[in-house]
């Protein structure tokens, strides 16, 4: 018998051909960094390939980027390029090739979004009118970075949603590895990734750098820990099953967050976490189920603070100490517990006192501590007061309807019969409302790595609640 064959086709043998001459000319090239420079491209090709293949593939691998990847060691912006905005640009991408799948839909929390992306865009004018070109790309930059959030958010909630369930498992599992790095870092005190803050705790042992993972400063750390804290917090609240993540799995990451929380030092994030808590207990107080999860995230965040008392009891005791004196000493020394913030939310309002013209549009998004234009450098610590001087009453305006807009979408997610929709807009609900109260004290805006989680988990609440219950 005679084994008959097709004939290969000839474009086949032209991409062969291509192939076997590009890796010839890598393979010839004279040192290692050039092979490398020769076969980026290709290895780029490849990973972008696989990353457009399904739909929100990207999305899972900008949040792996950002979560468990430093920035690049490279003299660019306050800590240097990151992996994950490749990923972002792959998003762009997958958005223009599934364009028919978008079923984008009106709502108010859509509408408040796209104003203040819209807000903080325009500002840009502003910032250049003020500061100059050079700190209105920067101020561009930092729009586009929130941007990214912005685009999940879309994309996540309304491109081919029947096809993509939510995977909570394994961004929780991202995220406990990222807390867990964030605490091996700050107990072996590891050399700051590209660019940090410089923020230290200074106790009798010694000076440590406050932990903050691979995020460029430790309130980020403390603003992703609380989040997952309350997220487990709601998970204790549901029946056994009705969550994809087990409850030894939970009382875990319970010990991980808690420890990189204490490890941040972020006094502004544990306010958040208690707000949210507090919230949790409101939203479920016709139910008994709630008392029995804060009992567990209890027993969780106790065992986090005793393992981080086995290893660094001095930490712990600086940390509980400087928890504690903020609020008995509140009344006497609210200047130095608040770390200068007065000082700099004076010298703002005095500007705004003097030059009222700018209370209308401002002077430019995040011009305000790289431009003196005010005549210094001022770092806010307070999203409502930065807004106002760099964006007007009117991006102070959209900041407030923004945050409506979410508590009331996190809020009629919550209250769903779907039971997904009812877990994470309790999660949302709960957490959002103790961001609000720490925007008074950080500009959480800024926070551009972890804003795509929390915009994705709004969007798993919102697609599940357009979804018939089961």
């Amino acid at each position: 018998m005679t084994e008959v064959r097709p004939a290969p086709s000839p474009h086949w043998i032209f991409i062969s051909l291509a192939i076997g001459a590009y890796a010839s000319l890598v393979a010839s090239a004279p040192s290692l960094t050039a092979r490398a420079a020769l076969a980026a491209p290709l290895a780029l090709a490849i990973l972008a390939c696989w990353t457009l293949a399904a739909p929100h593939r990207w999305i899972a691998a900008f949040m792996a980027a950002a979560l468990l990847l430093p920035p690049l060691p490279i003299p660019l912006g306050d800590s240097g390029p990151h992996l994950s905005l490749l990923f972002a640009a792959f998003g762009i991408l997958a958005g223009a090739l599934y364009i028919r799948d978008w079923q984008i839909t009106t709502g108010p929390f859509p509408l408040a979004l796209l104003s203040l992306f819209s807000i903080l865009l325009s500002s840009t004018a502003f910032a250049a009118l003020y500061s100059g070109l050079e700190i209105a790309l920067q101020t561009l930059a930092r729009v586009l970075l929130f941007g990214i959030g912005v685009y999940v958010f879309f994309y996540a909630a309304y491109i081919r949603p029947e096809d993509h369930p939510a995977r909570l498992r394994p961004l929780f599992w991202v995220a406990m590895a990222s807390a867990a790095i964030a605490c091996v870092d700050f107990y072996y005190q590891l050399p700051a990734p590209a660019g940090f803050g410089p923020q230290f705790i200074w106790t009798e042992t010694g000076v440590y750098r406050r932990a903050q993972g691979i995020f460029y400063e430790a309130s980020t750390l403390g603003n992703f820990c609380a989040f997952f804290l309350v997220m487990i917090a709601v998970a204790f609240t549901r029946q056994r099953g009705k969550i994809s993540i087990s409850r030894p799995t939970l009382l875990a990451g319970g010990v991980i967050f808690s420890a990189a929380l204490i490890f941040s030092y972020s006094r502004s994030s544990v306010v958040c976490l208690l707000v949210a808590l507090a919230a949790l207990a409101w939203l479920d107080r016709s139910r008994i189920r709630w008392r029995r999860a804060l009992s567990l995230l209890g027993i969780s965040v106790t065992a986090g603070a005793a393992v981080s008392y086995y290893f660094l009891p001095q930490i712990v005791q600086a940390s509980w100490q400087r928890l504690s004196g903020s609020v008995i000493y509140l009344s006497d020394y609210g200047e130095d517990i608040f770390s200068g913030r007065f000082e700099s939310w004076r010298v703002l309002l005095r500007f705004l006192a003097a030059h009222p013209w700018h209370s209308i549009f401002g002077i430019g998004y995040k011009t305000l501590p790289y431009s003196d234009y005010i005549g210094q450098k001022v770092i806010s610590d307070n999203m409502y007061l930065s807004m106002l001087v760099e964006t007007g009453v009117v991006g102070l305006a959209v900041l407030v309807w923004f945050n409506i807009a979410i508590l009331n979408a996190a809020r009629q997610a919550a209250r769903h019969a779907n039971p997904n929709a009812s877990f994470f807009g309790t999660w949302m609900f709960c957490f959002w409302l103790g961001q609000c109260v720490q925007m008074l004290s950080a500009d959480l805006l800024t926070y551009w790595r972890v804003l795509p989680v929390y915009f994705l988990v709004l969007a798993w609440a919102m697609r599940a609640g357009r979804a018939p219950a089961p």
